[in-house]
């Protein structure tokens, strides 16, 4: 089963597809671009679509989701852990 999808290998979060992600998972990511998958434990519940962290970020970096910057880090996040705006801004204001 498909549990998120992201576009570029270089992406650093995945938006969840199926509902019921809880922590603890393993999920499996499919990377659209080059058709395979990836092995992501998660580490926190993530409602469907929303992001999951596929790497450590820490505050000031670039999110990437899809190959394009969505803004920056806030807080910082651990792989596997929910991504959304608690600890992710735009950078346009």
């Amino acid at each position: 089963m498909i549990h998120c999808v992201l576009h570029d290998p270089n992406d650093s979060v995945a938006v969840v597809v199926v509902e019921g992600i809880k922590a603890g998972q393993t999920l499996t990511g499919l990377i659209l671009d080059e058709d395979r998958t990836i092995a992501l434990r998660c580490a926190q519940d993530i409602p469907l679509g929303h992001k999951v962290a596929l790497k450590d970020m820490n505050v000031g970096d670039t999110v990437i989701k899809y190959g394009v910057d969505i803004g920056k880090v806030v807080a910082p996040i651990k792989a596997g852990q929910h991504a959304h705006v608690h600890n992710i801004k735009t950078k346009r204001w």
